[in-house]
C-alpha cells in the first residue's frame, strides 16, 4: 500500500515517544515501590498518599495559581496583540509581531536565565509573581496565534454593519467582535493553563523558596519510597491534560465552524 512504510515509521515513532506516558498509570496502580516488572499488585495507596502530602498541596496551590492568572493575562494581551495583526497596519508590523513570537524559538533556559538576571539587578524578590511574568511571555505566543486565527476568520462586514447601525467602536468590539471569538479565547486560555501548570525551567529559575508542582516532583525524585506517589501525580496530571486539551480543541473547532471557514488542523 502506498505510504504504508511512512505510516509505519510514524506509529512505531509515536509509540516510543508515549510509552513512558502509557507506562505511567500501571505503575501508579502498581503495589510495589519499586518501578519495574513484575508488577506485585493492585492498590489506590498511592493516590492516597498524595492527596495527604501538605506539601504538595501547597506546590498545587501554587502551579494552580500561576497557571490560572498566567493564562489570564496571556490571553488578554493576545487579544490586543492579534486584533492589531488583523485588523491593522501599522510600521514595523512585521518585527514587532516577529518580537512576540520570539519566546516560541528561544530555548526556555536562555528565557529564564535572561528573566533571573534582569529581576534580580533591579531588585525584585523571586515568588510566585515573577514565575507568572516568565509563564505569561512563553505562553503569549500562543495565545496569539490561537487568536490571530480566530480574529482572521471574522467577516469585517459585520463589524462594519454593526458601526452603520450606530455602534462605538469598543460597543462593536464588544458586542459583535468579542461573541464571535468567544471559542478562541476559551481555547486560548485552557492551552496556556496547560502549557504554565507543566512547565518546569522557568518555575526552578524563578519561584525562590515557593514550590511549583514541577518543582516539587523534581526535588522528590531522590527519594525512592517518592517515586510511586509520584507516578500517581504523573498520572493524574496527563489525565488533566489531555482533558484540557480536548477541550481546547473542541471550542478551537466549534469557533471555525460558526465562521464558516476551513480547518487547516488543530492540537489533536
Amino acid at each position: 500500500m502506498k505510504g504504508g512504510g511512512l505510516r509505519a515509521y510514524a506509529i512505531v515513532y509515536l509509540l516510543f515517544l508515549y510509552a513512558p506516558i502509557l507506562l505511567l498509570p500501571v505503575f501508579a496502580f502498581n503495589s510495589g515501590t519499586i518501578i519495574a516488572f513484575p508488577l506485585k499488585g493492585v492498590t489506590t495507596e498511592w493516590f492516597g498518599q498524595m492527596w495527604g502530602n501538605a506539601s504538595l498541596r501547597r506546590a498545587l496551590f501554587n502551579s494552580l495559581t500561576i497557571a490560572v492568572c498566567s493564562s489570564v493575562f496571556a490571553t488578554c494581551l493576545g487579544i490586543f496583540a492579534a486584533r492589531a495583526s488583523t485588523r491593522f497596519a501599522f510600521p514595523a508590523k512585521g518585527p514587532i509581531m516577529g518580537l512576540i513570537m520570539l519566546p516560541l524559538v528561544l530555548p526556555e533556559i536562555i528565557v529564564s536565565i535572561s528573566l533571573l538576571v534582569v529581576l534580580l539587578s533591579i531588585g525584585v524578590k523571586l515568588s510566585i509573581l515573577t514565575v507568572m511574568l516568565g509563564h505569561t511571555l512563553i505562553c503569549m505566543p500562543y495565545a496569539t496565534v490561537i487568536l490571530s486565527t480566530a480574529f482572521n476568520s471574522l467577516d469585517r462586514s459585520l463589524e462594519e454593519a454593526a458601526y452603520d447601525l450606530g455602534e462605538t467602536r469598543w460597543s462593536a468590539f464588544r458586542l459583535v467582535i468579542l461573541p464571535l471569538v468567544m471559542p478562541g479565547i476559551i481555547s486560548s486560555l485552557l492551552m496556556s493553563f496547560t502549557i504554565s501548570l507543566d512547565e518546569f525551567i522557568i518555575a526552578f529559575f524563578l519561584a525562590g523558596n515557593e514550590p511549583t508542582l514541577p518543582t516539587y516532583i523534581f526535588s522528590q525524585l531522590r527519594f525512592p519510597k517518592q517515586i510511586p506517589m509520584i507516578m500517581a501525580l504523573g498520572t493524574v496530571l496527563v489525565a488533566m491534560s489531555i482533558l484540557l486539551l480536548t477541550v481546547a480543541e473542541y471550542f478551537r473547532r466549534r469557533g471555525i465552524a460558526r465562521t464558516g471557514a476551513k480547518d487547516t488542523g488543530g492540537f489533536l
